[in-house]
């Protein structure tokens, strides 16, 4: 029976031979890999990382798919997790080097995102599909209007590189935008510095909160203007104009 993709689960089947091979490509997996790939639907991607994989591991939430997935794939080759990857705890799935792929749902990409910001000391590595905007938004880099609180929040944990575009015709069915393969590499603990990363996450929250404004005013509160100009960052100066080294001194310098 053919499946109707749904849209309150986001939906949007990868159906072009050219783009999944290169995805594979760009992935690289080796026989032992520890990897989990989020949302298999039809399985364009579960299929050829089974051939490369001695076991893949599947987070699927669309019962329908389960039920297809097991059907058509033996236990020894495939553990289906069946639930809401928002929910799924990564770290039951090895103690490190965990690699983690998929065509992740637009609506919920931003926050599935964060979810596995947690279990980054776990992961080798992550290549995602993604809508485009959501990708360059991911890698912008400050002054424009593309960086933001999740470039700052993801630039921090994650070395980034878009790798390419993936157009709308490549999808069942067709989305309206452009898509994009984003590689994630979690940075060595070493190169974390931020000494509270709850302060850190409030203090770029807050300067994004309202990006017209100067920092003066959306920091209010939290940090003094002779305290931004302690640490050389003028008052008057706006959230996408500081790097993430920027708002990393400025967490360390509240914390006592």
């Amino acid at each position: 029976m053919e499946h109707r993709a749904r849209k309150r689960f986001g939906q949007n089947f990868l159906s072009s031979p050219g783009i999944i091979a290169n995805i594979i490509s760009a992935i690289n997996p080796k026989r032992n890999d520890c990897m989990v790939e989020i949302g298999p639907g039809l399985g364009a991607m579960t299929v050829p990382l089974m051939a490369a994989l001695d076991h893949l591991h599947v987070v699927e939430i669309d019962r329908d798919l389960i039920a297809r997935l097991k059907d058509n794939h033996s236990p020894d080759a495939l553990t289906i997790h069946e639930g809401d990857a928002l929910e799924f705890d990564f770290g039951t799935l090895a103690e490190r080097d965990i690699r983690i792929v998929g065509n992740l749902p637009y609506n919920i990409s931003t926050p599935i995102l964060f979810h596995l910001s947690t279990f980054a000391p776990k992961v080798k590595d992550m290549h995602f599909m993604l809508q485009k905007e959501v990708v360059d938004r991911m890698v912008a880099e400050p002054g424009g209007s593309e960086y933001g609180r999740l470039s700052v929040m993801l630039q921090y944990r994650y070395d980034m590189d878009r790798l390419f575009i993936v157009p709308p015709g490549a999808f069942v069915p067709a989305p309206k935008v452009d898509s994009a393969i984003v590689r994630m590499i979690p940075k060595p603990e070493s190169a974390l510095a931020v000494k509270d990363e709850s302060l850190f996450g409030e203090v770029v929250t807050a300067a994004f909160s309202q990006r017209r404004k100067m920092l003066r005013n959306t920091l209010k509160g939290i940090v003094t203007e002779a305290q931004l100009e302690a640490l050389g960052i003028a008052p008057t100066a706006r959230a996408e104009t500081l790097s993430v080294a920027h708002y990393v001194n400025i967490t360390n310098s509240l914390v006592a």
